[in-house]
Parts: C-alpha cells; structure tokens; sequence
C-alpha cells in the first residue's frame, strides 16, 4: 500500500470505529492517559495502526477473534517494530469489560517509554 494511500485508508477508517476502538479512544484521547497524546488509525509504514503514541513508540492493536494465531499480524508487528515501536496488542472485549484494566496495561507500557515533553507555553516569549 502508496503512503498515500494508507493516509486515505486511515482517514476513511477514522470515521467508522469499532465500538472497542471507540470506548478505548475515550480514556486516550486529550492526553487523559499519562499525559501522552495518541492518534487513531495512524500510518505507520505500508500499516495503520488502531492506536500509536508517537512519543512512547507504542503501538496498541485492538484484536477481536479473527486475530487469534494470524500470521499476518505477526508479519505486521515484526515491521512496525522494526520501525521503532513496541506493539501492544489488546483484546476487544477486554476493553468492553475492563477498561480500566486495559488503560492500566497501557499505562504500565507507557511507563517504559521516555517522559514526554512539556507543553510548550503560549503567547509571547520574553
């Protein structure tokens, strides 16, 4: 897949989310976990990921059962390592059952990450 076009694909699946995608995307977006800001449906490669903190280098995959023992997602989490992140991958109806569980995972991946940097202030410098 062109670069280009995984950004359209990744746009295109930005608009439809799964309701585990959706749920988990409650508890990341705004920088509600740790502080660290992820993106949704992000391209990483020739792949869009489900979840991506740029700035932890952690990739989170959200799995139903047609996951279970793929081969392709082995390939997938052998390239999106190779390109510097570390790949989480996540049940979806251990999101729908225990998000608090999930994000505390997360968090616990997050916590292995360098600290991200602080927001830069607004308005005029000195």
């Amino acid at each position: 897949m062109r670069e280009g076009q995984a950004t359209a694909n990744a746009r295109a699946l930005r608009r439809s989310l799964t309701d585990a995608e959706r749920k988990l995307w409650s508890f990341l977006r705004l920088r509600q976990l740790e502080g660290y800001r992820f993106r949704r449906q992000h391209p990483i490669g020739k792949y869009i990921a489900d979840f991506a903190c740029i700035e932890a280098r952690l990739v989170v995959e959200l799995d139903g059962g047609q996951h279970n023992g793929s081969v392709h997602d082995v390939e997938r989490d052998a390239e999106i390592k190779q390109k510097g992140f570390a790949v989480l991958r996540v049940w979806n109806n251990d999101v729908m059952a225990n998000p608090q569980g999930v994000c505390e995972v997360i968090a616990q991946a997050l916590s292995r990450a360098p600290t991200p940097a602080l927001p830069r202030e607004q308005g005029r410098g000195r």
